[in-house]
């Protein structure tokens, strides 16, 4: 199968969750005996065209038009990504399905399927309605409009939580039986042969200090602000613990201001960026990995604490409340209540036992229902089945213009006789 990704992100360039689903199942597609082209913004230095072990990926620019606002942006970009694809199409052949992920490329997977007749399967990934709360201003709307598009023009949607099925079925009215349910994957051997580096974690705390760590983008809907408003209860009964925060994200000065006028200052650390190695070496040196977001369609991060064997704390809402059992294989705290958070992470904090045991059910949780192998085979499916719709579509639609063609035959045949045997009539009588 050949099959065309439409991305604003792929590494090296990775603003949110995106990049690394699209480069994991491109890469788990190309596996199974697919050809996978991915399309995708042209960030810093990354060459314009690579071969990613298999994966073709084809990097546009933005050109020189200073764009108003983001929308406009995002405007431009698909204007570039529909050249790249029409280029590419021209040379090679169409491709056989469309995976258009989130409303970002929508533009663009819509008019190459109406210009070259080929099915779109999209993925919407989050909406803004669920991260704003609600629809706020015209920004927003156009926004929420758009991710209403992209699900009206795809054959299939794929969302990764039955609570995302439930949220995008109610916001966009879509048929539910449209709506497929798979679950956001992970590489179960990103942490094979990492152990914790003492150097490195000396770096954040001291080796006497339980280092509670969020991984993640610093915005409203991930809920840092609950979790750092949970510290005062953490400390005042474990007085030697640390949250560490590695991440940016537009909230960052705020959330320093808040841990600084809490008096937190000294026992609150942000990291800033990190990279993939610095990621996968900073959970190895975590003691409770905590996911407090108040709005979360699915949280692979939970999916990266569980596999690296950190007990994880996350919140009971979305797919979140999903992924993890309470007391099971990690522990749950009520969205938005620091005090609830703080309660999840004492618990852990001072049952060794509890601790171990959620970490080794998770652990093997992850590995038998979050691997990329079964992922790529119910993704597979769903595009087999958009294809087949597509052409049972067609099919019906040749089926109906037959018909009305042969209706229109035989009206037009029931007017030729009517017309002769009236022209009959009035001539016998004359």
């Amino acid at each position: 199968m050949k099959i065309l990704m439409l991305t604003w992100e792929y590494p090296p360039r990775i603003v949110g969750g995106i990049a690394r689903v699209v480069h994991d199942l491109s890469k788990r597609l190309i596996k199974d005996g697919h050809e996978v082209t991915v399309i995708t913004y042209k960030d810093g230095d990354v060459p314009y065209y690579e071969n990613d072990k298999g994966v073709e990926v084809y990097r546009v620019d933005n050109y020189m038009i200073h764009p108003n606002n983001f929308i406009d942006w995002i405007m431009q970009l698909n204007f570039n990504l529909i050249a790249k694809a029409t280029e590419i199409i021209s040379k090679n052949g169409k491709f056989d399905v469309i995976h258009a992920h989130d409303w970002l490329v929508a533009n663009a997977a819509k008019t190459l399927k109406n210009s070259f007749d080929i099915p779109i399967v999209s993925t919407i990934h989050a909406t803004e309605a669920g991260r704003n709360s609600g629809i706020h201003d015209e920004t927003q709307r156009y926004i929420n409009d758009t991710e209403w598009l992209l699900t009206y023009e795809s054959t299939e949607v794929i969302v990764n939580s039955n609570y995302m099925k439930g949220h995008v079925q109610g916001l966009f009215g879509l048929p539910f039986d449209k709506i497929n349910v798979v679950p956001n994957g992970i590489n179960v051997n990103s942490f094979t042969g990492i152990d914790r580096d003492y150097d490195f974690r000396r770096q954040y705390a001291m080796d006497n200090e339980k280092i509670i760590l969020y991984v993640g983008r610093l915005v409203y809907e991930k809920g840092v602000q609950h979790l750092i408003s949970a510290m005062p209860k953490i400390l005042a009964n474990y007085h030697d613990a640390k949250l560490i925060i590695a991440g940016k994200g537009g909230m960052l000065e705020e959330l320093k201001a808040q841990a600084f006028n809490m008096g937190l200052a000294d026992k609150v650390y942000f990291t800033g960026y990190l990279n993939s190695k610095q990621v996968q070496k900073i959970y190895k040196c975590a003691d409770v990995a905590v996911f407090p977001s108040t709005y979360e369609p699915f949280g692979i991060v939970a999916l990266e604490a569980m596999l690296a064997g950190v007990p994880t704390v996350v919140s009971d809402i979305g797919g979140l409340n999903e992924i993890v059992e309470h007391k099971v294989d990690g522990m749950k705290s009520y969205a938005g209540n620091a005090n609830s958070i703080a309660d999840s992470v004492l618990n852990i904090l001072f049952d060794a036992g509890l601790a171990a045991n959620i970490s080794k059910k998770a652990r093997a949780k992850v590995k038998e229902g979050f691997n990329w192998n079964k992922i790529a085979q119910d993704t597979h499916y769903i595009y087999e089945r958009a294809i087949c719709k597509t052409m049972a579509q067609k099919q019906a639609e040749q089926i109906a213009q037959e018909k009305a063609k042969k209706a229109n035959k035989a009206k037009n045949t029931e007017r030729e006789i009517t017309n002769l045997l009236s022209f009959k009539k009035k001539h016998a009588y004359a």
